[in-house]
């Protein structure tokens, strides 16, 4: 009998204790504010049309593409398409076979390409291999590493004022720069200075980018070490189609790692 009138007494407890959860509420004035009243629609969830300019040597115009498709330059504004933020890609390629550094200020004084650069949401470059080629023609038979080094003082300089010219004209392109690679190394897979050289040339490089703070870096040098994988034109010193892809896959690749949405203000993003 004990134990009925225990279970009795505790089925009202639990009754009460009910009631109370049920009927204890608070006005939606008092409640705390919910989670979404934080949340922010991101810049690119409106597409909008996205302008695209290449600068530099014969390696961003796509010399040596023998599917014609502009090279890296080509592949990988196609792919943008794609992007979150993208409406449309408007690519302009002012990309020239065999310019060095010094003729790309050149052509950045010009006021057409100004106007270009201006409305640019995303620069392509690709610079310094034209500087480095001169200096191997002007000694072919006796190649030592110090004329390099003499010579990237002065690149260093040039590609500082580089970036300085642009973003006096734009402050908000995101600046994507590759680094360069070795040719010679269809020559002789045995390690020797120059490999050293273009370690430190795509350092500087590297390190402006850095600086810059809306720029990002792109390796290429390990895509073509030798030429086992067939990815250099007849002329053993461009890029063939299959290596253009290559580097359109690793500019990609690094746009993300990057970080693009940053990058861009929020425009963009993979």
């Amino acid at each position: 009998m004990r134990r009925i009138f225990l279970l009795i007494v505790f089925s009202f407890v639990l009754t009460g204790c009910q009631e109370n959860a049920i009927y204890k509420t608070t006005s939606f004035s008092e409640r705390e504010g919910l989670a979404l009243s934080d949340y922010r629609i991101p810049d690119y969830f409106i597409p909008e049309p996205v302008t695209v300019i290449g600068l530099g040597d014969s390696l961003t115009q796509g010399v040596g593409d023998e599917l014609k498709r502009s090279g890296y330059f080509g592949r990988v504004a196609l792919a943008m398409n794609d992007w979150k933020g993208v409406e449309e890609i408007d690519s302009i390629n002012l990309a020239k076979r065999g310019r060095r550094s010094d003729q790309l200020i050149d052509q950045l004084e010009e006021e057409d390409i100004q106007a270009q650069i201006k409305k640019a949401d995303v620069i392509y470059m690709t610079i310094g291999g034209n500087d480095m080629m001169k200096i191997v023609k002007a000694n072919l038979f006796n190649l030592t590493a110090k004329p390099f080094y003499v010579e990237l003082g002065k690149f260093e300089n040039r590609l500082d004022e580089i970036f300085k010219m642009i973003r006096g004209l734009n402050g908000d392109a995101v600046i994507v720069v590759a680094g360069l690679y070795n040719p010679l190394s269809i020559v002789t897979d045995e390690a020797n200075e120059f490999e050293t050289v273009i370690e430190d040339w795509n350092e500087a490089i590297e390190i402006q980018a850095i600086m810059d703070g809306k720029a990002c870096f792109v390796p290429v040098v390990d895509l073509f070490v030798s030429n086992e994988n067939m990815v250099y034109h007849s002329d053993f010193f461009h890029p063939n189609a299959k290596g253009y892809e290559s580097m359109a896959n690793r500019f990609i690749e690094k746009i993300d790692q990057c970080g693009l949405t940053e990058l861009s203000d929020g425009k963009l993003d993979m």
